[in-house]
Formats: C-alpha cells, sequence, structure tokens
C-alpha cells in the first residue's frame, strides 16, 4: 500500500519511521479497529476530562510526543443516523495549556478523499472532521465550528445565538494544523487505511466567551466531534449522540462535557518525600 503524504501552508504532512509507528500503536490503542455493524440507540452524554501539558506537542502529525502518550482517549464515536455500510471508528485525544487546546485524532477510513487545500472550499465534500464548542458550559447557544480535511483546508463559524440564530462573521486567528494519511487520496478502488491530523487552536479565538482566560482548572465547556463525508461509504459519526431524526450537527443541547484538568500529561511535578 501507498503512503503519501501531502504538504501545505496550513499542513505539514510527513513519513512516520518505524520508531513513531511503534509508539503510535502505543499511545493509540485499537488503530486498527474492527469495523462494527449495528444500531446506535445509547443517547447519554459523553463527559471528558482534558489534562493539561507544559510541554506543548510539536504539531507535525506524528503523534509520538509523552504527552499525547499519556492523555485519555474520548470515548468511541456514535453512529447517530447509521442504516448501512462499515461503521469507520475514530481516536480522539485533547489537551490544553495557557495558550491553546490541542486535538489530534486518527479516523479509519478505507476509501479516503480530500481534493479541497484552501481556508473556506468546501471541506464538507470531502472526508472532514469538525470540533463544535461552546467555551462557557452554561451558554451552550453561544458556540464555535472549525471543519478540516487532511490536506489542511478548513471551514470556520461562530452562531452565538444557537442554531436557529444568525451566523457572525468570524475567522479562526493562529490555527496550525499537520495531518498524514496511509493509503491513497481519491482513488476508491483500492483500500486505505487511517488518516490523521493534530491541531492547535489559540484559546484566545473564545477569550470573550471563555470565563476565564486561560481556563482555571474545573472550568467547563460544551463541546461535540464530528465526522462524515467522502466519495465512498459516506457515514455519519459523532462523540455525542444528536436527537433529530436526520442528519444535523448543530444541536449545542446535545455536546458533551469537557472539564478542565489541573493534572499534568504525561507526569504531575514529583511530590518531595519529607
Amino acid at each position: 500500500m501507498n503512503r503519501r503524504y501531502a504538504e501545505t501552508p496550513e499542513l505539514i504532512g510527513r513519513k512516520l519511521t518505524s520508531k513513531c509507528w511503534i509508539l503510535a500503536m502505543i499511545a493509540w490503542p485499537g488503530i486498527v479497529l474492527p469495523l462494527a455493524r449495528g444500531t446506535e440507540t445509547e443517547l447519554d452524554v459523553p463527559r471528558y476530562e482534558i489534562v493539561r501539558t507544559d510541554q506543548p506537542p510539536r504539531i507535525d502529525g506524528k503523534l509520538d510526543e509523552p504527552c499525547w502518550i499519556a492523555a485519555p482517549r474520548l470515548s468511541p464515536f456514535r453512529f447517530t443516523w447509521y442504516e448501512r455500510g462499515a461503521q469507520e471508528q475514530t481516536i480522539v485525544k485533547l489537551l490544553w495549556d495557557d495558550d491553546n487546546i490541542y486535538l489530534a485524532h486518527i479516523c479509519q477510513d478505507a476509501h479516503i478523499t480530500a481534493r479541497h487545500k484552501n481556508h473556506d472550499d468546501p471541506v464538507p465534500e470531502d472526508d472532514c472532521f469538525e470540533i463544535m464548542l461552546a467555551p462557557d458550559a452554561s451558554r451552550e447557544n453561544n458556540y464555535y465550528n472549525i471543519e478540516w480535511n487532511v490536506l489542511g483546508a478548513y471551514v470556520d463559524g461562530h452562531r452565538p445565538a444557537g442554531p436557529k440564530g444568525a451566523r457572525q462573521p468570524w475567522d479562526v486567528q493562529g490555527l496550525r494544523m499537520a495531518g498524514a494519511f496511509a493509503g491513497t487520496l481519491n482513488e476508491d478502488s483500492d483500500h486505505d487505511q487511517h488518516w490523521i491530523v493534530e491541531v492547535a487552536i489559540p484559546l484566545r479565538n473564545f477569550a470573550k466567551a471563555m470565563k476565564h482566560m486561560p481556563p482555571q482548572p474545573g472550568d467547563q465547556w460544551r463541546i461535540n466531534l464530528n465526522r462524515h463525508g467522502g466519495d465512498t461509504n459516506f457515514q455519519y459519526s459523532q462523540w455525542s449522540s444528536g436527537d433529530t431524526p436526520v442528519p444535523a450537527f448543530h444541536t449545542p443541547h446535545r455536546f458533551g462535557f469537557v472539564t478542565f484538568s489541573s493534572t499534568i500529561s504525561p507526569f504531575d511535578p514529583p511530590s518531595v518525600s519529607r
């Protein structure tokens, strides 16, 4: 199988060494995942504790730093509107520091589609990943979204008055991302393995909506993580299941809860024994 890695101003894809792959496998158990089938009926809102890092990861798409290895993974994605086909899973981890929230994901994908390369291109036509976030859990209807593909194309938006309210002009500033993929893009006659993106989102983009800048341990955000797109085996999947009869990601009342933790990945400062 071919391995191709793309480079754009927004994305730096690098070939992973054998050592990196070993570390990635340790850090991301289940990178080769069985294709589950069935319907998803569980509607419990998930919760996640996001740990700090004192050594920010290098945004290179490798996911081999100790902070990523030690960070907990989010619960598996749910296929809210499943009808048929292979349910391809997603592994996600989050980190934070005083400047950024960091996100890394591995998307199982047998047929990777990615044609767009620029900001505000029609990214939903490709296999894409999206974060929706409300930086104050008590104001879930004031939320932002950023959606990207493996080539670094992304779209962004802000809805300060909920899904039925008007969108407010907003462009995320200082976004950094890097990705890689195992397989061949836009060639569905073969079978690919997965695609990876690592992202750093500056917290200053949400400062006006946050209770504290930077966040304080115990602060809560509401977020959801979504996946869809591609030419073959189009599937919708989410971290927190929606509750609409047809696919709809703009359901902030269904976003999961993320709590900022004082725990440091990979290790808290050592205690002093007296």
